[in-house]
């Protein structure tokens, strides 16, 4: 790509997800070489006011975006995830790079279609895993060393967004994604539960995961909650992480090794400690973290490997990964079904 080129982006799907999109592109204009250049939604509605708010073309399918012929480099894609695959697939022969919002597709043939379409045309593939770029899982990877156990938990209030997938692809694949990362391991069992409440989809679902590495996990997510809850707790080796992903913070719990080996020998640290200690040779410490968007920062890494042709924070094998714990977590949710005779 020339240097005096403008990435120019469109963005397919204008709803609740896509007017993010479009808001975070038009304001990356004053300090990237993005061009937000035009919109696709198939309600005339959504469209014309996206148009006329951004001053930009507006297309009703992809096809009519592709005959415009506007010198596309790439585009989100931010329509219903039962449509992610054909309008990926079609921008990605067209040989546009492509930002899929999550989940990867509806299903893991779909997602290994993309890809493939996507090596043979030397194309990008980012999926929208937006959590992986919250400040407080960036300073985690910083921290990581061996993580033994993880508790995730995302409780949100029922909103009809979001209704075309159950709470397993909708919440709970945010935590999946980021535990496959730093968990680093090959998952061995899952064993999961859920059931549908107030939509016909598993609202509720709760899920154990065992790694090859040895490590556990525990997820809970809940879109039918009194509480908006989003964080993540791990350990690991002489130290505890905790991360709130809402509050983009990170308290971390450190213990001197050789406090370890002396509390197993049966010393006892003395009941007088520091206020901002939990006992004596214990570092407690609540990370100072920047505030970010992490919306911004995941577009703005997407417009980083357009420009570099490296791979993104979170390629499409990432998500194609992710996917496949959903789905396998969500067999198992049917299988329990099953056997409980729900």
């Amino acid at each position: 790509m020339e240097t005096n080129h403008r990435t120019r982006i469109a963005v397919i799907g204008a709803g609740a997800f896509g007017r993010n999109h479009l808001r975070v592109y038009r304001e990356l204009e004053a300090s990237t070489d993005v061009q937000l250049t035009a919109v696709v939604d198939a309600s005339p509605e959504i469209r014309t006011a996206a148009a006329a708010q951004y001053s930009i073309p507006a297309f009703a399918t992809v096809e009519e975006l592709l005959a415009a012929r506007l010198d596309l480099d790439a585009a989100s894609v931010c329509v219903p995830t039962i449509h992610h695959a054909a309008v990926a697939q079609q921008l990605l022969a067209a040989g546009l790079d492509v930002l899929i919002e999550k989940p990867f597709a509806a299903t893991l043939e779909e997602a290994e279609q993309t890809l493939a379409i996507a090596r043979a045309h030397d194309r990008i593939v980012q999926i929208g895993h937006l959590e992986r770029f919250n400040p407080a899982v960036t300073a985690t990877l910083e921290n990581l060393t061996q993580p033994m156990f993880f508790e995730a938990h995302r409780l949100s209030l029922f909103t009809p967004r979001s209704l075309d997938v159950d709470v397993v692809l909708d919440l709970m694949i945010h935590d999946l994604d980021i535990v496959l990362a730093l968990a680093r391991s090959e998952v061995a069992s899952v064993h999961a539960t859920g059931i549908p409440i107030l939509s016909r989809k598993t609202d509720i679902a709760n899920v154990r995961v065992e790694f090859h590495s040895g490590a556990v996990a525990n997820f809970t997510a809940s879109r039918v909650s009194t509480e908006q809850v989003r964080k993540l707790r791990l350990f690991q080796p002489h130290q505890y992480l905790s991360l709130d992903f809402a509050r983009q913070e990170l308290l971390t719990i450190s213990v001197d090794p050789a406090l370890a080996e002396q509390i197993s020998n049966g010393y006892r640290p003395p009941a007088t400690v520091p206020a901002n200690h939990p006992t004596t040779g214990f570092d407690l410490q609540k990370l100072d973290l920047p505030r970010a968007e992490p919306l911004r920062l995941e577009l703005e890494d997407f417009l980083a490997s357009i420009r570099t042709r490296q791979q993104p924070r979170v390629p499409g094998e990432a998500g194609l990964a992710a996917l496949a714990l959903a789905l396998r977590i969500n067999a198992e949710i049917a299988a329990h079904h099953q056997r409980a005779g729900l």
